[in-house]
């Protein structure tokens, strides 16, 4: 859209009544050829981002203003044609105004119709949206976050490119961490969610990445997971993004969000330079959030055994296993005297077997496995443990069903070196609508030795205090790029020995 013919519009607006009667007038305005179309969307930025100042100054009247466009008849009958103008504008435009109005058209659009996202992927938007993020912040932080939004939800509902994802550099990165430092005063500023929802979808596109299978044209190597590799080396100068991890699962109940979480959270439990990342009172908290997790998730109608895992709860309750494991396992409360409510978690262990209760439906063998693999931890054990005796006849009991559950569930073949048959944004669309595209993470490979970092400058935390200081900046041990070995597969080891 040539937006040159915007002074030859000339509007008189005196009161917010006048504004809104004004804009009704525009988007009605005759649209039958794309010349009319893009008459009525010159008029319709150069309005309101004329008055936005004026009468634009809440999220909820910006909101007000794109549904206006976009439940208009001229966006109804040429939706595609409105939407690529709309996007256009996106990549081309520079005025602040113009692209927070651009911007929220998309994120509006997209949110009731997925095409719009698919077709931010298709026209190279997201290169754009890293650039304006960088740039944007200073000039309008509504915009900013608008930017931020628009890119989590592309980036959610859909892989991206290798390309892509190679204009995501260290410096990127750092400047978000560095955003939810600037922010760690205010622990309820929503601004924190949607800087820590982008780091979040791009770890999950570095993993979808690094498990897809590399072309012969691709040969530089696998992409680098930039949100691993940056904590493993600055982990300690960015500790306020682990705070708010734990804080954000805690009060999350929708599948997808907390699959994204843990997702992350296992990496950092597996990664040796990041074994020790968190702060020991966040451990606390992350292992209290994962027993109450796993008690209240319902695992589904006892009658029907292992019936299809509809709403997501049997994976969930995989997932959370999962991590706890190298949770126990790896950090700092696997030291002596950190051993945080041993008997809980034992408890814990033992009730997801347990058949005899009535809270409980029917075990299937991944529960049973992932529970022998936590009861394998040296500080849970106990000699002569009747506990372990009764899982393992657990485990007896539903072997033979295991290819046909790991089916049913998630499309997988357990013969065959225990790769998904089915893409991730397919497997998370049989448990969610909200495609978090995020698969249950497993245990790394066998024969990787633990390694500690070193760092016990951020180990205990705070004494006696609920707030948390970042300590002074300071470089993990680990200071090469992740490999593409690192970025574990989560469908690695369904069938390992426990």
């Amino acid at each position: 859209m040539d937006s040159d013919e915007e002074d030859d519009f000339e509007w008189s607006v005196e009161n917010e009544e006048e504004f809104w009667e004004e804009l009704d007038d525009i988007v009605t305005a005759p649209s039958e050829t794309h010349e009319e179309i893009d008459d009525v969307l010159r008029r319709f930025l150069g309005f309101t981002t004329r008055f936005k100042e004026a009468y634009l100054q809440s999220e909820y009247d910006v909101a007000r203003c794109c549904y206006q466009l976009l439940d208009a008849p001229l966006s109804k009958q040429n939706q595609d044609y409105v939407r690529r103008q709309i996007l256009y504008c996106l990549l081309q435009e520079d005025e602040v105004d113009t692209l927070h109005l651009a911007a929220a058209l998309l994120l509006f659009d997209g949110r009731s119709n997925e095409t719009a996202f698919e077709m931010m992927q298709t026209e190279g938007a997201f290169p754009r949206l890293v650039e304006l993020i960088r740039a944007k912040r200073d000039d309008d932080i509504g915009l900013h976050r608008l930017l931020l939004e628009l890119l989590f939800e592309m980036s959610r509902i859909q892989k991206l490119s290798r390309e892509d994802l190679t204009t995501v550099d260290d410096a990127f990165i750092l400047y978000l961490f560095q955003l939810i430092e600037e922010l760690s005063d205010d622990a309820d500023d929503p601004y924190h969610y949607p800087i820590i929802r982008v780091l979040l979808v791009l770890n999950e596109q570095y993993m979808c990445l690094a498990n897809a299978t590399l072309s012969p044209s691709e040969e530089n190597g696998p992409v680098t997971n930039r949100i691993l590799k940056l904590l493993s080396m600055h982990g300690p100068s960015y500790m306020t993004f682990g705070e708010n991890l734990i804080l954000l699962l805690n009060r999350e109940s929708q599948l997808g969000p907390q699959l994204l979480i843990l997702k992350l959270l296992y990496l950092l439990f597996t990664t040796p330079s990041t074994y020790e990342y968190f702060y020991t009172n966040d451990l606390h908290v992350l292992v209290d959030v994962i027993i109450r997790n796993l008690l209240d998730l319902d695992p589904g109608n006892p009658d029907s055994g292992l019936a299809p895992d509809q709403d997501g709860q049997r994976a969930l309750r995989h997932t959370y296993l999962r991590v706890l494991c190298p949770l126990l396992k790896n950090t700092q409360l696997a030291h002596e005297g950190n051993h945080y409510k041993r008997d809980e978690v034992r408890k814990l262990l033992f009730l997801l077997v347990n058949r005899s209760s009535a809270h409980f439906a029917a075990v299937d063998e991944t529960i049973i496995r992932l529970v022998i693999r936590c009861k394998q931890i040296g500080w849970l054990r106990e000699e002569d443990d009747e506990q372990d005796e009764l899982i393992e006849k657990k485990l007896a009991e539903v072997a033979p069903s295991e290819s046909i559950v790991a089916k049913k569930l998630l499309g997988m073949s357990i013969g065959e070196a225990a790769e998904s048959s089915l893409s991730v944004s397919e497997v998370s669309a049989k448990v969610t609508k909200e495609k978090p595209s995020v698969p249950a993470p497993r245990r790394r490979r066998q024969g990787s030795k633990p390694v500690g970092n070193g760092d016990k400058a951020h180990v205990n935390g705070t004494s006696g205090s609920d707030t948390l200081k970042v300590p002074p900046q300071q470089s993990m041990a680990v200071g090469e790029d992740i490999s593409r070995d690192e970025t574990r597969s989560p469908f690695s080891d369904d069938n390992a020995e426990t």
